[in-house]
């Protein structure tokens, strides 16, 4: 009886491990995959469900949740002016905020060249990149000084009078998207570094001795063979700008009197700060700023896929 049985494990051992054998190719990539997409789901796909239906309910963090419905919603959309506030502040980060990209990609065409000191001016580039948020934003805040300022030095040597940038309502929100980008086009100075690593030397050959120099080989041989870059540059440059929240916090709390505030800030405010524990409203926010940087993304995965599905 144990041989008996001791083979008939033996036997359903072989058995396994040749049926595993025969799907080898298609089950090892999921082995794999499996670890990093569990902790994709229990850390992002769970949470964002989670925080769409705390969302719907009144809740301060700790008691029991009360059911408002769409309450948190109706607020958000028709009676509350932070929220406004808010929201136009995060359409302003979203279009200045895109001009670290056309900045990365010039200083990326001047790094890519084989001159002396290259190396030195490349280290001074990436340098911003390196810096943590916090560091940049109180640097800024030194240089937006009123009296102090380097920037207000700068602008007495033009006989200009001194200008309190972070005091301003009108003009604190700019003063920190221009502190923002320094990093930022670091960032896409970075990508498309890589980028031009990759740029095929034939396609470039070809064009020179086709009169192609310039803009027109830039536009039409160099941009065509960076789009990967270009899409990462914008996906990562809109979800930056929409989430802003570290250099706000630094280098105005949210003022001058709340002008400064972005949807993320905001939800701080509503969820976390000493003035808050509205975690549903709070929820409510996210849930806005989770759907905004949604369809921006969908809509460039989608413009991806169609251009390579033409080229097809």
């Amino acid at each position: 009886m144990a041989t008996s049985a001791t083979g008939h494990t033996g036997h359903g051992g072989r058995a396994r491990a040749g049926w595993y054998k025969r799907n080898e190719i298609a089950l090892t990539p999921w082995l794999f995959l499996i670890p990093g997409i569990l902790f994709f789901a229990v850390y992002v796909i769970i949470p964002i469900f989670q925080s769409v239906w705390i969302s719907f309910h009144e809740w301060d963090g700790l008691g029991a949740k009360e059911w408002v419905g769409t309450a948190n919603y109706e607020r958000l959309l028709t009676d509350d002016r932070k929220f406004d506030v808010s929201f136009w502040n995060n359409i302003r980060w979203l279009f200045l905020y895109l001009l670290a990209i056309p900045a990365g990609l010039f200083i990326a065409l001047f790094l890519n060249q084989t001159v002396f000191g290259i190396r030195l001016y490349k280290s001074l580039f990436f340098f911003p990149f390196v810096l943590s948020q916090v560091v940049v934003g109180l640097v800024f805040s030194w240089f937006y000084l009123p009296r102090e300022g380097l920037l207000n030095a700068l602008l007495a040597v033009f006989g200009l009078g001194p200008v309190n940038i972070l005091g301003d309502p009108n003009l604190a929100t700019y003063g920190i998207i221009a502190a923002s980008l320094w990093p930022q086009t670091a960032y896409c100075m970075i990508l498309y570094l890589t980028g031009l690593n990759a740029v095929d030397p034939e396609q470039v050959e070809a064009a020179r001795l086709d009169g192609a120099k310039g803009w027109k080989m830039l536009w039409y041989v160099i941009l065509p063979q960076l789009k990967p870059a270009t899409f990462i540059a914008f996906v990562v440059t809109i979800i930056g700008a929409l989430r802003s929240f570290d250099l706000i916090s630094v280098m105005t709390n949210g003022g001058p009197f709340g002008s400064t505030r972005v949807l993320s800030f905001y939800m701080f405010e509503e969820s976390l700060s000493e003035f808050g524990f509205r975690m549903g409203y709070g929820a409510a926010i996210a849930v806005v700023l989770f759907f905004i940087m949604l369809g921006f993304i969908a809509y460039f995965l989608w413009s991806m896929w169609r251009e390579e599905k033409g080229a097809r």
